[in-house]
């Protein structure tokens, strides 16, 4: 029997997940695969490199700094979290990623993307650690409006999670029996219809497979959301969730959130 872990999204509501996964890694809980989108794709990876706590530690070390999350940073580079920052100097000199324990782990990793031309999932396995597949990993997280389009593996990507938000049916379809799937919203979580589509429809006017990606995406999401409900019921999945209003947009207060992670978590 395979086990899998698959990892929402949600920008810095992604530290709720970095908390979860942290206690897993504490108490020696492994998995065969691991699915991750957007930022639970940029805060799993630790997962399979094994470096416990190294998701918070950045974050608190750089949470003011305005090369890795700024409005600075959008408006001089067109991505909101730094991209060369976060993803290049970070890993390969501030808060080194190691790189040869997540080559050697034996736990597959995937990130999912959106290619922007077709509007449709991409996953990609990462089991290798290089510029070009940190650039995989960057567009996973690169949320529309507030990130450049990144080429990938001859594809146009942006946020995985407009595509595929929750991908426990994939990971069923590659073999995963059981799976823990962990989400970044309360489980009584609906979402409903961007109210940003009129500038998305502006902003990405060349990409209609992407804009009715975007529209849709509620949708998608909800009907995810049933699917992983039906499959904890069965006992196929279980769901970890984080307490209802955990997440003030808010950097330091979300930081806060983290840090009472062992309670949740363990609870």
């Amino acid at each position: 029997m395979k086990y899998g872990l698959v990892l929402e999204g949600g920008a810095m509501r992604g530290l709720f997940t970095a908390g979860v996964t942290d206690v897993l890694m504490e108490n020696g809980i492994s998995f065969d695969g691991v699915i991750g989108v957007s930022a639970g794709a940029a805060f799993g990876c630790n997962i399979k490199s094994g470096q416990n706590g190294r998701a918070i530690r950045y974050n608190l070390r750089f949470a003011e700094d305005k090369r890795f999350c700024s409005v600075k940073s959008l408006l001089t580079t067109g991505d909101m979290f730094g991209a060369e920052f976060c993803y290049h100097t970070i890993p390969d000199e501030l808060d080194v990623f190691d790189s040869a324990a997540f080559e050697a782990s034996p736990t597959d990793f995937w990130l999912v993307c959106t290619d922007i031309e077709t509007g449709r999932a991409v996953y990609h396995k990462m089991n290798k650690v290089s510029y070009s597949e940190l650039e995989w990993m960057r567009a996973s997280a690169s949320m529309p409006m507030f990130s450049r389009i990144v080429e990938a593996g001859g594809r146009k990507l942006l946020d995985g999670g407009i595509a595929d938000s929750i991908p426990l049916r994939f990971m069923e379809k590659q073999g995963y029996d059981k799976n823990v799937v962990i989400v970044t919203q309360p489980r009584d979580y609906v979402k409903h219809r961007n109210k940003a589509m009129p500038l998305l429809k502006l902003a990405y006017r060349k990409y209609p497979n992407l804009i009715k990606a975007c529209a849709e995406r509620h949708k998608m999401y909800n009907k995810e959301l049933r699917y992983i409900r039906r499959s904890e019921s069965e006992g196929q999945a279980l769901v970890i969730a984080p307490p209802p209003k955990s997440f003030p947009w808010d950097i330091s207060s979300t930081i806060q959130t983290y840090s009472r992670r062992s309670t949740a978590s363990d609870a």
